[in-house]
């Protein structure tokens, strides 16, 4: 027992390191950067209360578990905006190198069956395949455009976002997971780049 909490509590308090990764979005009220510790927080209550919007074969209680764990890499590897590099930073293939690297070191802090389950969530989570993964990533695609939407623009002004390049590299992923989510969301947000002309 003894050495089996050693090993629980060295990832959780590696895991207390996501508080010092600060993403690109502010938070709502554009007064700082969200951390992505508070970025994981907010989307597993996203998916606690848009269960209700996803499809068929999502299991929300995991979804939420790929959440919590997504961004664990970030410790390591930092924030990789989805704009920055003109939008081809986030899937370079050295940074999902890199991510994958982070995901065993930070893993494996924990005891095998711990480690064997978060891996497989956190794998499930970047293939994006199965109906669970699909809704959670729809889910990390929406919540920083609300939160730029909210902001006054937030990273889309930082990044100089046009519309076409948030329906490319952001729309087509909600809409994966939540087409009825992205159609709702998709009529608030287009009002602000028509009125900037973008």
């Amino acid at each position: 027992m003894s050495a089996r909490l050693e090993q629980q509590f060295a990832f959780l308090l590696e895991a207390e390191k996501l508080k010092s990764v600060y993403r690109a979005t502010p938070i709502a009220d554009n007064s700082r950067r969200e951390n992505s510790a508070e970025h994981s927080w907010t989307l597993a209550l996203y998916a606690l209360v848009l269960a209700d919007q996803a499809g068929p074969g999502v299991d929300a209680m995991r979804a939420i578990k790929m959440l919590l764990i997504h961004d664990l890499v970030e410790i390591d590897v930092g924030d990789v905006p989805i704009h920055s590099g003109n939008g081809q930073a986030h899937g370079a293939a050295e940074i999902q190198a890199a991510e994958a690297a982070a995901a065993e070191r930070i893993f494996s802090l924990l005891p095998n069956d711990l480690a064997d389950d978060l891996k497989a969530a956190w794998h499930e989570f970047e293939a994006a395949q199965s109906p669970t993964a699909r809704f959670a990533k729809s889910l990390d695609r929406v919540q920083p455009v609300m939160l730029n939407l909210e902001g006054g623009g937030g990273s889309w002004l930082e990044y100089d976002v046009t519309w076409d390049q948030l329906e490319g590299r952001v729309g087509v992923k909600i809409r994966d997971g939540l087409p009825g989510l992205w159609d709702w969301v998709r009529a608030r947000i287009h009002p602000w780049f028509a009125a900037r002309g973008r």
